[in-house]
């Protein structure tokens, strides 16, 4: 027989609190959280479960439930769950920081074997995937069956002796159970050589407030997950371990055992800055190594949990409003110009005109695609005007090249990509363009492609199965100058047939596409931790083509309107999710600096 949901109801829970912890994603890996001051706080209310003991009464597929729904709760190190178990499944241990297979509903249960002491309980659902021990979450979608072994004791109540390969050291939670259970959480890391810090969003279980500083910081000391690991690395000396964590005066003391006091303790602030600013009730904090206060540049041993401004993952100040707001246009003349307020202020390029231009960081290149497509355009920005060349033609009359894209370090990248083939390109201010041998998308059409600000991370729109998907994947640079872009992997299922993206901010994608049966083009923000993306403005927008974002700036949107000259609209009231989309830019194309 079945067991309905009615006997679940039959296992009571105790739940605290007002709102859900994280958001299972819809498709790919949880790879990066939302930014802090636009998501939630990681501290913020929760729901408490409070789990029930099994009862004497309770039959096989009773039990069964009611361990699911113990195994749910971390207030108790799961002892109660341990209840439930006898034998060889006594030993079931998931740990702090346990792997979990992910349900998409409680899974549905069916005694399929009952004797006179032994029986067998068969599990089945939808998986929509599974956390690992590192926070990491994988999507993996597919039908599955488990099976529970049970034995009556010799007291009489039935008790779980076999557990299925998956709940080995491991919890089989529902989706529910995960939003409730846990937090998505940022830990950060310093990108590979570099002074930007990159943001590594992990599933971290939630048992109380209390203990959440403690959490982060443990995490924190562990590195980053498997995924993100090869593009990043951390300021913490292997073996540090969190001494003790505590509130003195207002101020909260990070206490870091001795292995600490050989890595640098400026790098180590920052890394901790950022993590525990998710914490809304956090404002001051100081650093100690085996006890004794550490004092990194001679800043003070009290730091502000908002400091390190400089190492930003969207570039130095932005996470305190200052975003870049220079923005660039295709104007009607079909040249280069800045934006002043919404007039197209014409660069001289002489007799080359630009297509999908790209503006570097420092303002000293620009870069393009020629009318057609067929060629990549690059050259100096100066006060006077941009002199173009041509930097890459096309192999053949098949590929075409993606609007090209400047990294922080003023590197030039595109893709060339044919309907079934795609190489990536990169170019090295002063040097020849080269071609990036570790490609992970060496088989598929490519429309877009995108470094975030910190350059661990790539956003790109890969076609695939006849759908043009936003995956993110990570940058690996290696000591001897070699670079690899692969282990892409979707963000979302929600969007589909998309045709540009931009970084809005080093958490989410700025994505024009249609979302399920919508038979529109229209923009949205997608987190790149693959939580529900939010549609962005409202009202007529002709016909979409190109999207550009930068943190702390308006959204642009180059359009055209049945088959008459571009323009590139805005929102009226650009803070406002919601506000109506106006057209009063002439022009195409629209770039910000990166």
């Amino acid at each position: 027989m079945r067991c309905r949901r009615s006997l679940l109801a039959s296992v009571a829970l105790l739940v605290l609190g007002v709102t859900g912890c994280a958001t299972v994603p819809s498709g790919g890996r949880v790879i990066s959280g939302r930014p802090a001051e636009s998501a939630e706080q990681a501290d913020d209310p929760y729901v408490r479960l409070i789990p029930v003991r099994p009862k004497a009464e309770w039959g096989p597929g009773q039990l069964v439930a009611g361990f699911l729904a113990a195994s749910a709760g971390f207030d108790d190190g799961h002892k109660v769950a341990r209840e439930y178990l006898a034998g060889g499944a006594s030993s079931w241990n998931p740990g702090p920081r346990p792997s979990v297979t992910v349900f998409d509903d409680r899974p549905r249960l069916e005694v399929a074997e009952q004797g006179t002491g032994r029986a067998v309980v068969r599990a089945s659902g939808s998986r929509l995937g599974s956390i690992g021990a590192d926070g990491q979450y994988l999507a993996d979608p597919d039908a599955v069956e488990v099976t529970f072994e049970l034995t009556k004791t010799a007291s009489g109540p039935w008790r779980i002796t076999g557990l299925p390969d998956a709940a080995h050291n491991g919890l089989l939670l529902s989706k529910s159970d995960v939003e409730r259970a846990f937090r998505t959480v940022n830990l950060y890391f310093f990108a590979a050589g570099r002074p930007a810090l990159v943001p590594n969003g992990v599933f971290l279980p939630l048992v109380n407030r209390q203990n959440l500083p403690a959490q982060l910081v443990r995490a924190l000391l562990e590195g980053p997950t498997s995924w993100l690991g090869p593009a990043v690395e951390s300021a913490f000396p292997s073996g540090t371990r969190l001494r003790r964590i505590g509130l003195e005066n207002d101020v909260i003391v990070v206490d870091l055992t001795a292995e600490a006091r050989g890595g640098s303790a400026e790098r180590m602030s920052a890394q901790l800055s950022w993590t525990l600013r998710q914490l809304s009730e956090l404002g001051r904090w100081k650093l100690q190594i085996d006890g004794r206060t550490v004092t990194p540049n001679g800043s003070g041993s009290v730091q502000a949990v908002r400091s390190w401004s400089a190492n930003a993952p969207d570039g130095p100040g932005s996470d305190e409003g200052r975003g870049d707001q220079a923005a660039y246009v295709v104007g009607s003349s079909g040249h280069l110009s800045r934006l002043a307020g919404d007039q197209p202020q014409p660069i001289d390029s002489g007799e080359q005109r630009l297509a999908r231009p790209a503006v570097s960081g420092d303002f000293q290149e620009v870069a393009g695609l020629s009318s057609s497509g067929d060629r990549v355009l690059a050259g100096p920005l100066t006060a006077t005007g941009a002199q173009v060349r041509a930097l890459l033609t096309r192999r053949d009359d098949r590929t075409r090249f993606t609007a090209p894209h400047f990294d922080r370090d003023g590197t030039l990248w595109t893709v060339e990509t044919s309907r079934d083939r795609s190489w990536l390109w990169m170019r090295p201010r002063g040097q020849a363009p080269v071609r990036v041998s570790q490609w992970g998308l060496a088989g598929r059409e490519i429309l877009a492609f995108r470094l975030s600000r910190d350059g661990a991370r790539a956003a790109v729109i890969a076609r695939v199965d006849g759908s043009a998907q936003v995956q993110l994947g990570r940058i690996v640079r290696d000591k001897g100058g070699g670079t690899e872009a692969g282990s892409f992997l979707p963000v979302s299922s929600e969007l589909v047939d998309a045709i540009d993206l931009s970084w809005r901010d080093y958490g989410t994608l700025a994505v024009l596409g249609r979302k399920g049966n919508d038979t529109r083009v229209l923009p949205y923000l997608i987190p790149v931790s693959g939580g529900a993306i939010s549609s962005l403005g409202v009202g007529a927008l002709g016909v979409p083509r190109t999207i550009a974002a930068a943190p702390g700036a308006p959204v642009l949107i180059g359009t055209r309107d049945n088959g008459s000259g571009g323009q590139v609209c805005r929102q009226r009231a650009p803070r406002d999710l919601l506000s109506e989309w106006i057209c009063p830019i002439p022009g195409s194309d629209p770039t910000y600096p990166h």
